[in-house]
């Protein structure tokens, strides 16, 4: 969470004494931001949902995603990419990321087998995946592209938002979230009729409540309908959304230029698909190898990109066990449809995508960093560069002790 204030306590307020908490004509939060936000993104429709997994599990089946259907997701995202996947019967193909941290278009293209029919590009960390790259390697091959935007709301890529690209686009507005509702979630289509599937996929009453298109069949699924809180707090973040992202952004490019010249030392940038557009949330160096990063993070407020938990595929229990269902007759490793897919995972399957992750050192920004902030951490970036990649010692260096203002938004090594 970046900026929550007065605004959204008076527009939950509002709602509640309105006593109109119910979305379906009760109230019109939800409505509005799901029209203002499909207007922002420049898609037809958006759908609002519980959870980014929801979402993305959504997305999946209103594409007609299930048993039998292989789906191509990154090594380095958080789990919900993969379980959503197995969420609607389908098998997550686990592949390499390069030094962007997003999936690597190579090895999307190698890893396509004849069950393939989707891929899940993830814009982590706010940074932009290869889209044109993505999108084309998709094409030749006929595969859905569901964008993963849930790390990546108010981003885009090369002027187009994130999850505006694909097929479909998925959000979440997570307490950890660009744009939060505390919890919250949804999905960005263009097509009518695959519209109507998302939002029966996310609320299969939703028909009945607001009428069923011609010729779109209802069916089952689990109910993650948002309230009307959901959609007031959204509402007023949509409102701060550029400013704060545009904030990050510049602070981000800020540091970068400043500290160019540690370059020299081997604290090199890591390499970014768009870095006019992306969301400027991390501020990411690539150092010579896993030791140096580990020291560099000791002596700075930062993370390496490697031990972010549930982010890399190596934690992925539930995957990694088979464990796809909590009956073993809905586990869709166990489905004799996808017998033919690829089910087998190892926690050294994508080791290039490790070795690059632990080389990797994330500096969170925040949108209320002033210049002297922003100076603290210049500084004090150059100062752990200088121990961590010279025969200096800490004792040798000048750190500034004043913490700047959340410099670490929160423990990336332990929170989703």
């Amino acid at each position: 969470m970046y900026l929550v204030g007065q605004e959204e306590i008076d527009a939950v307020a509002k709602v509640i004494r309105s006593k109109a908490l119910f979305r379906y004509s009760i109230g019109d939060e939800c409505d509005r931001f799901e029209a203002r936000y499909a207007a922002y993104l420049d898609v037809k429709h958006f759908a609002l949902a519980a959870s980014g997994s929801n979402a993305i599990a959504a997305a999946l089946a209103a594409l007609g995603l299930g048993p039998g259907d292989e789906v191509i997701i990154p090594a380095h995202t958080y789990m919900a990419t993969a379980t959503s996947v197995l969420a609607v019967g389908a098998i997550p193909v686990i592949v390499d990321i390069n030094e962007t941290l997003t999936l690597d278009p190579i090895a999307l293209e190698d890893a396509i087998g004849p069950r393939t029919r989707a891929v899940i590009p993830v814009h982590m960390w706010g940074t932009a995946c290869d889209m044109e790259a993505i999108m084309a390697v998709a094409a030749r091959h006929k595969l859905l592209v569901i964008e993963d935007a849930c790390q990546g709301v108010g981003g885009s890529y090369r002027g187009r938002k994130f999850g505006s690209i694909g097929h479909a686009g998925c959000f979440s507005f997570n307490y950890y979230k660009n744009m939060t509702s505390g919890e919250g979630g949804g999905v960005a289509i263009n097509d009518d009729d695959t519209a109507e599937r998302v939002r029966c996929a996310i609320d299969p009453c939703h028909f009945y409540w607001q009428g069923r298109a011609e010729g779109v069949k209802p069916f089952v699924a689990n109910g993650a309908r948002a309230s009307e809180i959901t959609g007031a707090l959204l509402n007023i973040q949509l409102d701060r959304l550029d400013g704060m992202v545009g904030a990050m952004r510049h602070e981000r490019d800020t540091i970068l230029s400043r500290t160019q010249s540690l370059g020299n030392l081997g604290l090199t940038p890591a390499p970014l698909n768009s870095r006019e557009d992306d969301c400027g949330t991390q501020v990411l160096y690539t150092l010579p190898s896993a030791e140096v990063a580990e020291r560099f993070t000791s002596l700075f407020p930062s993370v390496v990109a490697g031990k972010t938990g549930r982010h890399n595929y190596t934690e992925w229990d539930q995957v990694l066990m088979g464990e796809g269902a909590a009956h073993p007759a809905l586990n869709p490793f166990n489905m004799s449809q996808n017998a033919e897919c690829r089910r087998a995972y190892s926690r050294d399957m994508c080791a290039r995508s490790l070795e690059i992750l632990n080389r990797i050192v994330m500096i969170p920004t925040h949108p209320q960093h002033g210049a002297s902030e922003i100076d603290d951490i210049v500084h004090n970036i150059s100062a752990a560069a200088h121990v961590a990649l010279t025969d200096l010692s800490a004792e040798e260096v000048d750190f500034r002790t004043t913490a700047p203002l959340e410099v670490q938004k929160f423990d990336l090594s332990t929170t989703p």
